[in-house]
């Protein structure tokens, strides 16, 4: 037998939520049924608030509570990644640095061969983490779907970077901008996305995203009173969940 429950609020669309809640369900994995509303009727009533009363039904149990069992399982493996040690980061030497530089600089000069109009700059910051800024009229192509190319890229060039070196040295890649334009754009989400959880009391959780790109959107949201922030799956499909905060 299907489960069902009845779910009361002041509205039809608390009392689904709180049902929904309840099971841990969203609204596709229900049928949605209003038992009661009662609405005021007189000058009387205006002294009782109004009471709506949901039935729901699950549609797919089964299907249900396998979800819920993956979701608690990715929950905890997030849980678990966070309270991993971070390694201890050394720095990379003076002459690791210049030899990476060069390293950077033979590949990027072979590579940009290949595009007109596009040039490029070095610069290092924190000793031992180098900054390559890429710019000009054909550079958009380097980017890709929302960053995928950039990337993709970065990853190329640090490989370079640290070939034959002692210590690793760090690589940052921007192109045309871009790094800018999508922070602004994913804090604006991060916000928008706060107000979402607060209005609905249900947890979002995002689109695959780069490490860079989640770390953004936690950062951002970590001074609110009204949402937490963690990360489940695995790379590359690891998601960023915004959540309810348990006050």
């Amino acid at each position: 037998m299907a489960k069902t429950i009845i779910s009361e609020g002041r509205t039809s669309t608390e009392a689904i939520n709180k049902g929904l809640k309840e099971l841990h369900a969203k609204k596709s994995d229900v049928e949605i049924k209003i038992l009661e509303d009662k609405v005021k009727g007189s000058f009387f009533d205006i002294l009782t608030p109004r009471n709506v009363k949901v039935e729901l039904t699950v549609k797919d149990e089964e299907a249900l509570n396998k979800r819920i069992e993956e979701e608690a399982k990715m929950e905890e493996a997030a849980k678990n990644h966070a309270a991993k040690p971070q390694k201890v980061h050394k720095t990379a030497s003076s002459e690791d640095v210049e030899k990476a530089k060069e390293n950077i600089k033979v590949f990027l000069d072979e590579f940009f061969k290949k595009f007109n109009n596009i040039s490029y700059e070095l610069n290092v910051e924190d000793n031992d983490l180098i900054n390559v800024i890429v710019s000009g009229d054909d550079s958009g192509v380097l980017i890709g779907y929302r960053g995928d190319v950039i990337v993709a890229l970065q990853n190329i060039i640090a490989a370079v970077a640290n070939k034959n070196t002692e210590l690793r040295v760090r690589v940052s890649l921007d192109i045309a901008n871009y790094k800018e334009k999508r922070e602004e754009t994913l804090k604006n989400l991060a916000h928008k996305l706060e107000k979402t959880v607060k209005r609905t009391n249900r947890k979002v959780v995002l689109e695959p995203m780069t490490a860079y790109e989640r770390k953004i959107i936690h950062t951002e949201l970590q001074p609110s009173e009204f949402v937490t922030t963690y990360s489940i799956g695995e790379e590359p499909h690891r998601k960023l969940v915004i959540d309810i905060k348990n006050n």
